[in-house]
């Protein structure tokens, strides 16, 4: 029975070493997770920096979150699927949620659309210290996928008017 008991309680929690897929997204046993409430601009996703030179912003929040992993042990818990059916949870590593973590240092978007703000705070303060993307321009990565859906090339939907200064 303690055995059924500790199963029930473990099924809504993944714990174990993570694979980075890329910067808000894990494979954990086998299951790819998203983590709840932020958005990282995808591994194709171009950035400008604060000299106006493009760099790779996706590939340096997946890098930068693998190498803040280090292998440790990763705590996610569920908090929903979403509407592809991927498991949507929040993950921590040594009692850091990774999050709030990713938008902290800039490499993510606090995504109030799901988040409700969690992490609003966290934002702010990356925009006021200029860390990451907010040292030069970006386009948010749910309008980034967008203009990709739409037939538009990587390069060309990572640069818009209206991005972020």
């Amino acid at each position: 029975m303690l055995a059924l008991l500790s199963s029930m309680a473990l099924a809504d929690q993944f714990v174990g070493q993570a694979s980075v897929i890329d910067g808000d997204t894990l494979e954990l046993h086998g299951t790819r997770i998203r983590l709840w409430g932020v958005d990282a601009p995808e591994s194709s996703q171009l950035c400008r920096g604060d000299d106006s030179l493009q760099y790779r912003c996706g590939a340096q929040a997946a890098n930068e979150l693998d190498a803040f992993i280090a292998r440790r042990t990763v705590n996610c818990v569920l908090v929903s699927l979403d509407q592809y059916g991927r498991t949507v949870a929040t993950c921590s590593v040594g009692g850091a949620d990774l999050g709030e973590w990713l938008v902290l240092l800039g490499l993510a978007l606090d995504w109030p659309q799901y988040s409700k703000g969690r992490y609003g705070v966290a934002q702010h303060n990356a925009e006021r210290a200029g860390r990451r993307i907010w040292k030069g321009s970006y386009v948010e990565p749910w309008l980034y996928r967008a203009c990709v859906r739409a037939n538009g090339k990587p390069a060309a939907c990572s640069d818009d008017a209206s991005s972020h200064p």
